[in-house]
């Protein structure tokens, strides 16, 4: 037995209650991107048929299983997805569960544990819009910053929030704009800078490395086996398009003014981008001007070797989450070993 709040078998309460959290983030995944309210409509409805589901279809995992992924108003099926944003929250919440309520102790692990499972809900949110539309929303990056500070506040350690913010900030940042620099070309989404300075906030500096890490080499592998499937799956398409065609498609490509890049960074560190969500005449006034804008008024087509970033740093961040106290010990013993020899006689 654990030494925690809860029984160890209670770890189900946990998949139970992420799985309804997860039922909410595909209310989320779905409106955001598109500007629409999340309370109007009030009740969740067929993205196809529009009928508004009743409470036989809103059962976490079991509607979805039990219907065969499809709606039982018009039959036409229902993304996996919805089941999966279920399945993936509902696991991460057990999974934190365990670990901080079951396994650790005291009013310290509860805290640990609800920042961490509401910032794994915004994580879980961000790797499916980004994966599909490949956009982070403002208020999502916002959500993540506002936990990590809270959970700072209560803990008193304000300090490490700092560090940590501007290490994500800092890195991702540097990343996008050396390689703007270097290579004259995009090389980091403004949502990812923005994401990482709330997960740094949360996690701290050194996790915040980690988690970088982490989502390089997961981007690495992952973005190596897609770009693989997905130019099996256009070959003939592509062998089709005129070399010509394809030099002018690069031609019409124009990288982010560096100035613009600078001026947007430094005022994500400001947190200039969080007063625009209420007051978007922020940016308007320095020239930037913010669009109300929806997916389904974007007629962009990403090529097949177009991969979001953002997942990758998302997963990053709650590997990070679920292993802090392993991470953090093996950096500890690191760092023993390195300044071991200085104390040898």
């Amino acid at each position: 037995m654990g030494a925690g709040i809860f029984p160890e078998w209670t770890w189900i309460v946990g998949l139970m209650v992420g799985a309804t959290i997860g039922s909410f983030l595909n209310v989320v995944i779905y409106r955001l991107p598109r500007r629409m309210s999340l309370g109007n409509p009030r009740n969740s409805f067929c993205p196809n048929c529009k009928n508004q589901l009743g409470g036989a279809d809103l059962v976490p995992l079991f509607s979805w299983l039990t219907s065969k992924g499809k709606c039982r108003h018009c039959g036409v099926s229902v993304p996996s997805r919805y089941f999966w944003v279920e399945l993936v929250t509902g696991s991460l919440w057990a999974a934190i569960w365990y670990r901080y309520f079951c396994l650790e102790g005291g009013s310290e692990a509860w805290k640990f544990g609800c920042a961490y499972a509401l910032a794994a809900a915004a994580l879980v949110t961000i790797i499916f819009i980004d994966g599909e539309h490949y956009i982070i929303p403002d208020e999502i990056n916002a959500f993540l910053l506002v936990v990590g500070v809270v959970f700072h506040l209560i803990q008193g350690t304000m300090r490490d929030c700092l560090i940590g913010y501007l290490v994500g900030w800092g890195v991702i940042f540097g990343i996008a704009f050396l390689g703007r620099v270097a290579f004259g070309k995009d090389a980091m989404g403004h949502g990812d800078i923005k994401m990482m300075r709330g997960v740094g906030a949360l996690i701290g500096g050194v996790l915040t490395v980690f988690s970088v890490g982490i989502a390089v080499v997961a981007g690495l592998v992952f973005g190596l086996i897609f770009m693989a499937l997905a130019a099996r799956k256009n070959k003939a398409k592509v062998s089709e398009v005129d070399e010509a065609a394809g030099a002018t498609a690069e031609d019409d490509y124009t990288p982010e003014p560096i100035k613009d890049l600078l001026i947007l960074g430094i005022s994500y560190l400001l947190c200039v981008d969080i007063l625009a969500i209420w007051k978007p005449q922020v940016y308007t006034k320095f020239g930037y001007p913010v669009e109300d804008f929806s997916v389904e008024d974007d007629d962009w087509e990403p090529s097949f070797s177009t991969i979001p970033f953002g997942p990758y740093l998302a997963i990053g961040a709650l590997v990070c989450i679920l292993f802090k106290v392993d991470l953090l010990d093996k950096w500890a013993e690191y760092l023993r070993t390195m300044q071991g020899p200085a104390f040898l006689p």
